[in-house]
This record gives structure tokens, sequence and C-alpha cells, in this order.
């Protein structure tokens, strides 16, 4: 079966997906991400120092509230009936890694929430250190794992 965008109809317009026919069943989405810094802002970070105070615990409920709030972000996202989002930050090095687990039990999944959930974590994470730290790059935002749904799992190959 060839696979195709679902995003858009047979004349090629974005259209948001019909899921009214699809059952609702539990899905899970797991995403990543980071954000690599100077040595001295991990330190810092690390030593929960900074000036704005409590990075990684601000970032965390930026992260939960992101998942929340997916389809206020992306145009054609479903709202969806979250039952669970876990947002785990931790510094490693120069890095803040970033994972986002979200759980519903929906009719459509939950990819895009927890993308969402580790975008705005790192972003969160740039914004209250940026003062010291310009040089931070945000990246390997991606999908780690889903459950659920009638594509059943996939899980990224490392």
């Amino acid at each position: 079966m060839k696979k195709r965008l679902t995003h858009f109809d047979a004349r090629g317009a974005a259209h948001m997906v019909g899921v009214a026919a699809k059952p609702e069943t539990a899905r899970t989405a797991i995403a990543s991400g980071r954000v690599t810094m100077a040595a001295s802002t991990a330190k810092t970070i690390r030593a929960g120092t900074a000036k704005k105070g409590d990075v990684l615990g601000v970032a965390r409920l930026a992260g939960i509230q992101a998942a929340k709030r997916a389809a206020d972000w992306i145009p054609l996202c479903h709202p969806l009936r979250l039952t669970g989002v876990s947002v785990e930050l931790r510094v490693i090095k120069d890095t803040v890694e970033i994972t986002a687990t979200v759980n519903a039990f929906d009719r459509t999944g939950v990819e895009m929430e927890a993308l969402a959930a580790v975008s705005a974590a790192a972003l969160t994470v740039y914004d209250m250190c940026k003062a010291v730290d310009r040089g931070m790059v945000i990246g390997d935002i991606r999908l780690e794992e889903k459950r659920g749904g009638a594509s059943g799992t996939w899980t990224r190959n490392r």
C-alpha cells in the first residue's frame, strides 16, 4: 500500500483529517530533544543558580502546557483529551536532554503533543539562560516511539 500525506485533499488543498469514524484507543508518544550550551551555563542550571530561577522546573511546566495546547500551535492538529504528560530534563555535561511522554485515550495519535512538549521545554531553557549564553543550540527534536491506533507501534531505530 502506498503511503500518502493525509493532510491534503484530492485537489492538494490542506485540510483537517476527519477522525470521527476512528475508534478511541490508548495512545502514547515519546519525543526527545536537547539544548547544547557552554559548560558554565550547564553548571549554573545544574546548581539551580540561574538568575531567572529553576530552569528545569519552569521548562518542565512549559513542556506540559505545550502538550496540552498543541492544537493551538499546529493548524491541522486535533485537540485531544490527554490522560498524562511527563517531561523529563537532565543536565549531562554541556547539554540539557529532554524527553516527553504523552498519553491519551482518543481517536488520533499524540506525536505532535510530545514534539510540542519537547520544543517548548527547549525554548524555555534557551529563554531562561540567553542572558549568559546566546550561543545555545536547540536540536535533535524527534519522535522516539509511538504506540496505539491502527498503525500500531513504531520505534526509532537508534
